[in-house]
């Protein structure tokens, strides 16, 4: 018989899992008839909590998970690289995953890092994922997150990113001031696809 998580007590129970992860763990503001409901429930089917999702994180794993969309592209390849360098002086670990922009690929990943063998997450999110549902469920569990590059605006947690307009403004300037009269440019989409058009300069 599989094991049940909290995911599916909350369902059961029509709760949120922040609500049945308080009740188990004795939170003070549930409702006593709820923390009982939940309780009643977990013995029932037996519900064995994970020693690796705890928010204070006591069984370090030494590991970081990174989920990207790509490796073909440069930034996620150089990003990969700094992760890294950066994770072996710390003395970490780094599983990557490939989402190849598959939202699904991304959420079955999310499955592996739920089970509690990473201290921690770096995901640059894949062009076609709207819902931070398998997100939420992570965070909940007190998993830190962290996005970059690609990130999920309405999404509570550090995020790291670029400012591309400006940056291309700038550029652009910089070019201006240097002389030039006609400026080729390149335009990076969400998808980071690139296209070229030509401006007229004063």
């Amino acid at each position: 018989m599989s094991s049940v998580n909290i995911k599916q007590l909350a369902q059961q129970l029509n709760l949120s899992i922040s609500t049945v992860s308080r009740a188990l763990n004795d939170g003070y503001d549930i409702n006593p008839q709820t923390k009982k409901k939940v309780l009643e429930l977990a013995k029932k089917l037996n519900y064995q909590p994970n020693p690796y999702a705890s928010s204070l994180r006591r069984h370090r794993s030494k590991t970081i998970a990174v989920i990207v969309p790509e490796i073909a592209n440069n930034f996620f390849s150089l990003a990969i690289n700094g992760i890294q360098s950066a994770a072996r002086e710390k003395g970490y670990h780094v599983l990557i995953y490939v989402t190849n922009e598959n939202d699904k690929v991304e959420s079955d990943s999310l499955q592996h890092v739920q089970s509690g063998r990473v201290d921690g997450l770096l995901i640059s999110v894949s062009s076609k994922t709207i819902n931070d549902e398998h997100l939420l469920n992570i965070q909940k569990q007190g998993l830190p997150i962290v996005f970059f590059d690609r990130v999920l605006d309405e999404f509570e947690t550090a995020k790291i990113t670029t400012d591309d307009f400006d940056s291309g403004f700038k550029a652009t300037e910089h070019l201006i001031q240097q002389g030039c009269k006609k400026i080729a440019y390149l335009l990076l989409s969400k998808n980071l696809s690139i296209g070229t058009n030509r401006m007229q300069g004063y």
